[in-house]
């Protein structure tokens, strides 16, 4: 099966039979993942993703809710923030919901909030755990530190939370969403039509994903891009971040 630029999606790889001769998947040694905390700043070399709150607000509406912004919002759930209020709403529910951690995203040269995203569907039993809510103020768009903010986010689950896999939805008409994910690794597993209704409209979701058996290759591909060496002495990239995976007919082995 291939997704829709040609990555080809295995299914899960079998090791053995039951006494009925029906496949098994290949076992897994699980006691579970930990859920990530509320409070823990998340440190990289050129942004920092703090638990967001009230000191935020400011610089997020500053940021992020111009009127020139407004396609900054279409694929989110909200509506742009017209007043501090507005911005002020966003920020408390993410900051008190017990079903996500949501961070204010800080670059480290400005000091100030420049967008948001949050950790949601935090499944430790399982280890699963999602991406979403991603905003990014104009200064963050297409940047070095928005791809490091994402890796961070990945760093904690996979390295630190020992989850098996990091989800990834957005609306299948967010074409620059799909493209973020796959850059940045992820694989596409299918559309949920007909899935969400949102701000009146109905919304198809893209799902993609990356599993703790495909985190090896993805942090390393990171790991390359956000290298000072990969970038000249005007902040451009010298190398492309190439985190997917292998064309279809080269699929990786999974042991």
């Amino acid at each position: 099966m291939s997704g829709p630029v040609g990555v080809r999606l295995s299914a899960t790889r079998t090791r053995s039979t039951n006494d009925h001769g029906q496949p098994l998947g290949r076992p897994v040694d699980w006691s579970g993942a930990r859920p990530p905390a509320k409070d823990v700043v998340l440190e990289g070399r050129g942004v920092r993703l703090e638990p967001i709150g009230e000191r935020h607000v400011d610089d997020l509406l500053r940021a992020l809710c111009r009127p020139d912004d407004e396609p900054t919002w279409t694929y989110l759930f909200w509506e742009r923030p017209r007043d501090r209020d507005e911005m002020a709403a966003i920020v408390e529910h993410g900051a008190a919901d017990p079903g996500q951690v949501m961070y204010a995203i800080v670059p480290v040269e400005t000091g100030r909030a420049a967008g948001f995203c949050s950790l949601m569907r935090i499944d430790p039993v399982m280890g699963s755990i999602e991406v979403g809510g991603i905003a990014f103020g104009r200064q963050l768009q297409r940047s070095r530190a928005a791809t490091e903010a994402m890796a961070l986010l990945l760093r904690l689950a996979f390295d630190d939370l020992g989850m098996r896999r990091y989800e990834w939805k957005c609306d299948s008409l967010n074409a620059p969403s799909r493209r973020a994910a796959l850059r940045l690794g992820f694989i596409w597993e299918g559309r949920f039509r007909n899935a969400v209704v949102y701000k009146g409209r109905n919304r198809d979701t893209d799902w993609f994903s990356i599993t703790d058996l495909e985190w090896p290759r993805v942090r390393a591909a990171l790991d390359a891009w956000l290298d000072d060496a990969n970038f000249d002495d005007a902040g451009r990239q010298r190398a492309r971040l190439a985190a997917r995976p292998a064309p279809a007919g080269r699929a990786e082995q999974e042991d």
